[in-house]
């Protein structure tokens, strides 16, 4: 589905992003492979090579510009061009409320997740115009478009502006048949989560699994497949979407 595609995955050696490239990877797809933890990112890269996937690993962070500019430069150089933009580098926040918010954590959390997301799309964003094709997903949560059970306002808030970016996005660059769309997972048992998770009492977890039709949390596999979808010719009349992938906690 994605033979001769070339995409990148920003936070893509964990987690839900490590999820999408193992997809990515089985639908062939050429890859630049992002995330901050250098060993952990090479032994990735060499795993997938050992499958004869096409990739690389670049040590970047999206919220620096410098650093993504180098690392989108390493991708053209290497495979000639980008096709994909997922934006899945991210991080959530502790449970809390406004009033323990300091304003340093809550300009922490929107700059991980909004303004690493908008650095990465101004940057490849160009390359797409040039060749007037694209794609690019961005990594929301069901916390922007409803409420989160386990983080704070601030990551609300977050996600809640990449909606927004988006939205706009897909408007401005619908005319260079370059889509943009975004998923919101709903709660995702990647490392991170899985610790918040079972740190909560026992009454905690099975009031929030009560409001999931479906019963349980996500898996990262579970959310893999709708980004797919998005960043193939599958979606190609879609654009300025959010698709929930939430188990039926939250219906738009």
């Amino acid at each position: 589905m994605l033979k001769n595609k070339v995409a990148i995955v920003t936070g893509g050696s964990r987690g839900i992003g490590k999820a999408i490239v193992q997809l990515f990877a089985e639908e062939e797809a050429n890859l630049c492979i992002t995330a901050l933890d250098k060993n952990r990112l090479e032994t990735f890269v060499q795993s997938l090579r050992e499958k004869n996937v096409n990739c690389i690993g670049v040590v970047a962070d999206s919220t620096r510009e410098g650093e993504v500019r180098d690392m989108v430069k390493e991708t053209v150089r290497t495979f000639g061009k980008v096709d994909i933009l997922i934006n899945n580098a991210g991080g959530g926040s502790h449970l809390v409320s406004i009033d323990d918010i300091e304003l340093e954590e809550w300009e922490r959390i929107i700059r991980n997740n909004l303004t690493g997301t908008y650095i990465c799309c101004k940057t490849v964003i160009p390359h797409m115009k040039k060749r007037k094709s694209g794609k690019i997903v961005n990594v929301s949560s069901v916390a922007g478009r409803f409420f989160s059970q386990l983080s704070g306002p601030n990551y609300a808030s977050a996600k809640a502006g990449i909606h927004g970016l988006t939205r706009q996005l897909a408007r401005e660059l619908g005319p260079f048949n370059i889509m943009v769309n975004a998923v919101a997972p709903g709660t995702t048992l990647t490392e991170r989560v899985e610790k918040k998770w079972l740190s909560r009492a026992n009454d905690h977890r099975d009031q929030i699994l009560s409001m999931i039709p479906l019963g349980h949390l996500a898996q990262p596999e579970d959310i893999a497949g709708p980004v797919l979808f998005l960043a193939s010719s599958l979606s190609n009349y879609v654009t300025g979407v959010t698709l929930d992938v939430n188990g039926g906690f939250y219906m738009a």
